[in-house]
């Protein structure tokens, strides 16, 4: 098997932000809260190297296209919309909630934190599932970069 570098890399590191975030979750339960602090931090910047190497790779090389049977395309992509909708929202909740907690307006950094992380935890499953369906159960199929599809190259 064969995978690809960068969408290995960046898998890695949604899955590692979701496992932070989970740590950050027992952490601030049992009353850590300095190493919550860390911990949802890191998880922040687990999140944020996945997007830098995801755009990086999107602007550059392209996106690859699902290359599974011709039957299985509407259901990948209504599945690959879904992650991307659950990711844009737990990416802005996400924001969002570092920055309540940053500012230290706890009430709301609770109420928001813990739909926050659901949103979070399943957008890393989805993540994955992507990956496994774009690179490990079917070979992924063509590949084009956003340069190359505007300027016809």
């Amino acid at each position: 098997m064969n995978l690809p570098v960068l969408p290995t890399i960046s898998t890695f590191f949604i899955v590692l932000s979701a496992i932070l975030v989970a740590i950050g979750w027992y952490l601030v339960i049992n009353r850590k809260i300095e190493a919550h602090k860390k911990v949802m931090w890191a998880a922040g910047v687990s999140a944020l190297t996945f997007f830098i190497i995801y755009m990086s790779r999107t602007i550059f090389i392209g996106n690859t296209a699902f290359g599974g049977p011709d039957e299985y395309k509407l259901i990948y992509t209504i599945f690959l919309i879904f992650h991307i909708t659950l990711a844009t929202t737990g990416g802005i909740m996400g924001l969002i909630t570092i920055w309540l907690g940053w500012k230290n307006r706890l009430d709301k950094h609770r109420k928001l934190g813990p739909i926050t992380s659901v949103i979070w935890f399943a957008t890393a499953i989805t993540g994955v599932v992507v990956y496994l369906l774009l690179y490990v159960i079917y070979e992924g199929g063509h590949t084009t970069s956003v340069f190359k599809a505007i300027l016809g190259g």
